[in-house]
């Protein structure tokens, strides 16, 4: 039996796990990371910079030593074919959890899709480690709890960055429990030694996942921490709106410094 800390430990790292998870989808695409930076939300609010830019130096060490480090010996000796099969695994998951949102947000025919998905993959896709659903010509959808909530009409909030968690918002910090965990196929499995097989796995395969997006990001940035902020928050933005942002948004915040400028000294 897991004991207190260890519980405690395992739920960090879940979450961290999960949190990648969402930066896999703000990177979806090199381009689309590229694109949403140098474009900018347009207006938003980062009171808590000074904090925000210490945390972001803390994850990017971690990162650094430990996390990219150990996805790059990952994807070097794991098979593609084999990490494209964990990455089903994991987005049928997060397929259910899609549904659950696209019903809060009173879009029944994806909604539909996303439960035809899950089906589909969990029954004919041997329990979603195929995308059986995607050669259907079922669409993928991307829907989490902050998103419903920005549906719902709660503007973003302030900008922040936690402590392994990476980049999040005042509304998505609010969300960020339910997101974690619903979304995650650790939640029902009750043996702890495969609950932390199964996080560790996602962790450092979706880590995986970005290392060409981060080697881009190194390269093109002349500040990362404005690159990575503009970037989420121009890509929430677009999920809540599903790509239809207005151009004067209701829960827009003052400007912040564009991305491409560097902190002054």
């Amino acid at each position: 039996m897991l004991s207190n800390a260890s519980r405690w430990f395992h739920a960090v790292l879940l979450t961290a796990a999960l949190a990648l998870g969402g930066c896999a989808t703000v990177t979806s695409t090199v381009t689309d990371t590229v694109k949403a930076a140098r474009a900018g939300p347009g207006q938003r609010l980062d009171p808590w910079e000074n904090w925000n830019r210490k945390v972001f130096s803390f994850n990017e060490s971690l990162d650094e030593n430990v996390l990219k480090p150990v996805a790059t010996v990952y994807a070097k000796i794991v098979p593609q074919f084999v990490r494209r099969s964990v990455d089903n695994f994991f987005n049928n998951a997060a397929d259910a959890w899609s549904a659950v949102n696209n019903v809060l947000q009173a879009k029944p025919e994806p909604a539909f899709q996303d439960v035809v998905r899950v089906t589909t993959n969990t029954v004919l896709g041997f329990g979603g480690l195929l995308d059986i659903a995607s050669e259907f010509g079922l669409e993928h959808h991307y829907e989490d709890l902050g998103q419903t909530l920005g549906r719902w009409g709660f503007g973003p909030g302030a900008y922040v960055v936690w402590p392994l968690l990476g980049p999040s918002s005042v509304r998505d910090s609010v969300a960020l429990p339910a997101d974690r965990w619903l979304a995650s196929p650790a939640v029902v499995i009750g043996d702890g030694r495969w609950q932390w097989g199964i996080t560790v796995l996602q962790v450092f395969n979706t880590r995986a996942n970005l290392l060409g997006a981060s080697k881009v990001i190194d390269d093109i940035a002349l500040d990362k921490y404005t690159f990575v902020r503009d970037a989420y928050l121009q890509r929430r933005r677009s999920l809540v709106f599903d790509g239809d942002a207005p151009d004067s948004p209701s829960d827009a915040a003052e400007p912040a410094a564009p991305a491409s400028e560097a902190p002054k000294k």
